[in-house]
């Protein structure tokens, strides 16, 4: 299960994860296996948007299965299932890196990570950082 407690660490070292390879204002949303928001920080100067980017880029990797990265792949072959994917989703779904699901040491997906605020390649890593530091782990769409 992922709790609070485990949410609000995830978002701290992803954070401290942004700030030490110097990424703009972050946005992180931590999600549970049923899509619902645990925790979620915008830092000062984070655009008014990235809250809803970051959740969408957790929604989509929930809903899909899959880290957000898998999806641009997905998202170039197959246009027209991917433009029904986004209108039905509640939340969204952002087919760019940055949206990385958590399992734990049995395997399990137990969420999601969704980071906004730099380019996707450092959102993700950010994810991933919070993710392993939470002693989980991280599912990018590569692995």
């Amino acid at each position: 299960m992922l709790g609070l407690e485990k949410a609000n660490a995830i978002v701290r070292e992803a954070l401290a994860h942004a700030r030490g390879i110097g990424a703009p204002p972050m946005t992180v949303a931590v999600l549970d296996a049923r899509g619902c928001i645990v925790a979620m920080n915008m830092e000062d100067g984070s655009g008014i948007m990235r809250g809803d980017i970051a959740r969408a880029k957790a929604w989509g990797a929930l809903g899909m299965g899959s880290g957000s990265r898998s999806f641009v792949a997905k998202a170039n072959n197959h246009p027209a299932f991917f433009t029904a994917m986004t209108a039905i989703a509640t939340h969204g779904i952002v087919p760019v890196p940055g949206g990385v699901l958590v399992r734990n040491a049995d395997g399990a997906t137990i969420g999601a990570v969704g980071v906004s605020g730099a380019d996707p390649d450092r959102d993700e890593a950010c994810c991933v950082a919070g993710i392993l530091k939470g002693g989980f782990i991280a599912v990018t769409g590569e692995n």
